[in-house]
């Protein structure tokens, strides 16, 4: 492994980057995972680490993790404990963080199972929010997570945290027109749009037994006009108390829950 010992270094800079820019994440296809425990699942979901570094603290503790990644990244390089702080957007860095290749995939309506579930995300603007969804979609197995192009991005460093992993394994798709993605997925299925109108169906009437997708909208204004539109039927999930809205994850995960029981 290369050490580096100043925070001037080439690589330096170019991680920093990478972990502040959004833009300079998609010009390089690249995003950054920190800690022992996601740089652990990126390697055991197969990802492509396209660099991996550890400070040398982390070496001395985890050896046998570290020659495990030396096998599967592409370069290595060990930092002054310092440099590893610096380079690092947590307040409290364990160690590791990986440069790991971009994960999009591209779903495919025609083979779809039957009763094939997907959950499209309009706008979320909060990275917690959306790593929560990710890992909620991953834990009770959606076929897929589609996101309109600009909901924040799905390699955020918080967003990548949020997910605990899943962002590696759950299936995505970021598409630049949502309404008529999910047009194309009515060929197939039923689309419910998520939306507060009393005239909608309550959810425990839907019928999920088929291939289903419900649309999830930003958190201050929820779904526009032209997704709401594009969806076959209109849903609402029923509530109690004075509470008017859930947060958006919490809805996804409602949604979810009810999809794939």
């Amino acid at each position: 492994m290369e050490t580096i010992t100043s925070k001037d270094n080439k690589r330096v800079k170019y991680v920093k980057k990478l972990i502040a820019s959004a833009s300079f994440r998609r010009s390089e296809s690249l995003f950054t995972a920190e800690g022992l425990r996601l740089c652990g699942d990126a390697l055991r979901s197969g990802v492509t680490v396209e660099s991996a570094y550890f400070s040398e603290d982390f070496c001395e503790k985890h050896g046998d993790f570290v020659e495990r990644a030396e096998k599967s990244a592409g370069k290595c390089f060990v930092l002054k404990n310092g440099i590893f702080s610096a380079l690092c957007d947590t307040k409290t860095p364990q160690g590791v963080l990986f440069v790991i290749k971009t994960l999009d995939k591209t779903l495919d309506f025609d083979k779809m199972k039957k009763n094939g579930n997907i959950v499209a995300l309009e706008n979320i603007q909060d990275p917690a929010n959306l790593g929560t969804i990710l890992r909620s979609a991953e834990a009770f197995g959606v076929d897929g997570v589609v996101l309109s192009r600009d909901c924040c991005d799905i390699y955020a460093p918080k967003v990548i945290r949020g997910s605990m992993g899943a962002v590696f394994r759950q299936p995505f798709e970021i598409v630049d027109d949502l309404p008529a993605f999910i047009r194309g997925f009515n060929r197939v299925g039923t689309s419910y749009a998520a939306v507060l109108d009393r005239d909608s169906v309550p959810l425990g009437d839907c019928d999920f037994s088929v291939a289903s997708l419900c649309a999830v909208g930003n958190e201050g204004n929820g779904l526009t006009d032209a997704v709401v539109a594009a969806c076959t039927k209109k849903v609402f999930i029923p509530m109690n108390g004075g509470a008017e809205s859930l947060n958006a994850s919490a809805a996804a995960s409602i949604l979810i829950w009810e999809m794939i029981k």
